[in-house]
């Protein structure tokens, strides 16, 4: 295993709790979020709307968190809110052009590590559109991508994490029965890649390696079954076994209460992840909330439902094992 560099080992002590988990609350949507809160309101969304929307959800949610994922687009406001957790700032471009096959991602025109990094961010977050079922001249172009953000990560000291979520390769349903039954290679696979040394990259944001709804014997079954609970708990041991990075759970737009069942499986099945990075399980539900009620009404929401979903969340991190482990350290201070 790499030895951590003073910059990126700082990085990573920022965004981290006290036991060296990573519990940081994602608000880097930005397209799917400007979406959702027009169709609640029947009228759009505009700028001011996004950046009152991150600014109250980071001034209420990072008292519950060690850091907060958000974006140089609308976030930069919300960063001067974040009650001393730490902060992963975005470079990449929201969504991906539909037009053109295999997802291909963009970086943010007028943003470099450097610039992110003078921004006040402490880790460089990434997120790419993967399979490793996609046609090898496509995942090349991302290979090749990934390879230039980590040398960048590199050449300015500051950890890059890298979110991969997974797709249908011949576009297929990815909430089909089919998708599910295919998620735990896609997952693997990616741990697989982007945990080698070229990429550079030091922690991996990774999505659960089963669909939560074809999980039979959870409560979040919805009578499809492409997994028992035995097989599920198995997937979780598999996926981690493809990398010796440090991994953290990223919720995938699910409701509170299946991403928690979804972390007590995680503990259940051994697997020693390192965190989370929670976006939309913890305050998705207050969108209606923002976008026909207003900023008071919402704060009130984030005030009470999204802290308990906050802690909902930090209470499964209990699971979670730090870090450092992954670096053959015992303890935070032992990594000097």
């Amino acid at each position: 295993m790499s030895k951590l560099t003073p910059g990126k080992l700082a990085g990573l002590k920022a965004v981290s709790d006290s036991r060296g988990v990573i519990a940081a609350a994602a608000m880097d949507q930005r397209g799917s979020l400007q979406k959702s809160l027009a169709k609640e309101r029947g009228a759009a969304a505009n700028a001011h709307d996004l950046e009152e929307f991150k600014v109250l959800v980071t001034e209420v949610l990072t008292r519950h968190a060690s850091a907060i994922l958000l974006d140089p687009e609308y976030g930069l406001p919300a960063s001067k809110e974040r009650n001393k957790a730490g902060l992963l700032l975005a470079y990449e471009k929201t969504g991906y052009d539909a037009a053109t096959p295999g997802r291909l991602p963009d970086l943010l025109d007028v943003w470099s590590v450097r610039r992110l990094k003078e921004a006040g961010a402490d880790c460089i977050k990434i997120l790419l559109y993967y399979t490793p079922f996609e046609k090898t001249a496509i995942n090349d172009l991302k290979h090749a991508w990934i390879e230039r953000i980590g040398d960048e990560c590199l050449a300015q000291d500051i950890p890059f994490f890298l979110e991969t979520v997974g797709y249908d390769a011949e576009g297929g349903d990815e909430k089909a029965l089919a998708y599910a039954k295919k998620k735990p290679e896609v997952v693997s696979g990616s741990m697989a890649e982007f945990g080698k040394e070229r990429y550079n990259v030091d922690v991996l944001k990774v999505e659960v390696p089963v669909e939560m709804s074809f999980v039979e014997g959870t409560r979040a079954f919805k009578g499809e079954k492409a997994y028992t609970r035995a097989e599920a708990l198995q997937h979780f041991r598999d996926a981690e076994t493809m990398t010796h990075k440090p991994f953290i759970y990223l919720s995938a737009g699910v409701s509170n209460p299946v991403f928690i069942e979804t972390l007590e499986l995680a503990g259940e099945s051994g697997t020693k992840f390192n965190g989370v990075l929670c976006g939309r399980a913890t305050w998705k539900e207050g969108i209606p909330v923002y976008a026909k009620e207003g900023a008071s009404a919402f704060r009130r929401w984030l005030e009470t439902t999204g802290v308990q979903n906050i802690e909902n969340v930090n209470n499964a991190l209990k699971a979670a094992s730090p870090w450092y482990l992954k670096f053959g350290a015992t303890s935070l201070e032992a990594l000097g």
